[in-house]
């Protein structure tokens, strides 16, 4: 009968927690719905102004910034975008893994490395480690705003102009659809063009001029580009905590299940035994 007692106070805490982890996936489904839209808005641009940066990379236009300028590599810049809260599966796990991967190989080539974490679990993650930090920011909330990354990118953007760093990528999760998020890495600096044999019969008209309006536009496109992976990754953390919750909601409804089998049998069991009991006890009395 006590076991009984323990299994029926185990079914209504797991029930209690169903509860809570259904009640997290609503609110994701309702704020993924709002980060999709707000990752479709700004995609369309961000992916035009790269695509802007490897022509511009290609053609050699009259003035050849510094971002365009591939120099030696002693030592490398890293943007690395997470949540700032868990419970969204292996979303940030997945982004950490690939940028450990690549920093260790910078490791074998004696090329060191500055960190700019956005997002708790980063921060966490890459001090538990030692890792050098040079700048840091919570992840954006729904209201999120470029301005709100123009400090933790100049930092970044400021080591590049002064060589300090040699290149400049950012790691993030990219939003493929609610169930697929992938990790992924882009290189921001140095903008290198693609190979494209239209690149090199065309380049732009500049007005006023090259240098006036690339040293403006280049800091632009950076930022746009950690922006898009901010959004990009503040939907995939609603989705991945949607189908988080909704696993850990069907786990609790198969717990739940399994524990009332096991509180029925012994339930029955006890029934058997006070039955028998009863029988030998009028057995005896005969």
């Amino acid at each position: 009968m006590v076991k009984s007692l323990g299994i029926k106070s185990k079914i209504a805490s797991v029930k209690n927690i169903q509860k809570i982890t259904r009640a997290m996936q609503m609110v994701s489904a309702s704020k993924m719905r709002k980060a999709q839209d707000r990752m479709q808005a700004s995609r369309a641009y961000a992916e035009k102004i790269l695509e802007v940066m490897h022509h511009l990379a290609a053609a050699h236009p009259e003035y050849r910034h510094s971002y365009m300028q591939v120099r030696e590599v002693k030592r490398v810049g890293y943007i690395v975008v997470t949540t700032d809260r868990g419970l969204c599966g292996a979303l940030n796990l997945n982004v950490l893994k690939a940028t450990v991967a690549q920093l260790h190989e910078w490791s074998q080539k004696n090329v060191a490395q500055d960190l700019c974490v956005i997002g708790n679990q980063a921060d966490t993650f890459f001090r538990r480690v030692g890792s050098n930090i040079v700048a840091k920011a919570k992840c954006l909330e729904e209201q999120a705003n470029v301005k709100d990354l123009i400090g933790v990118v100049k930092v970044m953007l400021d080591a590049y102009d002064e060589g300090r760093i040699d290149a400049l990528y950012l790691s993030h999760s990219n939003f493929i659809n609610t169930m697929t998020q992938r990790s992924n890495i882009l290189q921001l600096l140095p903008i290198t063009g693609k190979h494209d044999e239209k690149a090199h019969y065309w380049d732009y008209i500049y007005e006023p001029d090259a240098k006036t309006l690339l040293n403006r536009f280049l800091e632009r496109y950076v930022e746009m580009q950690v922006y898009q992976g901010v959004v990009d990754n503040l939907a995939c953390e609603q989705s991945a905590r949607m189908i988080a919750m909704m696993n850990a909601t069907d786990n609790a409804g198969k717990l739940i299940g399994e524990l009332r089998l096991s509180y029925n049998k012994e339930r029955q069991a006890a029934i058997t035994r006070e039955i028998t009991e009863i029988v030998g006890g009028a057995e005896a009395i005969k």
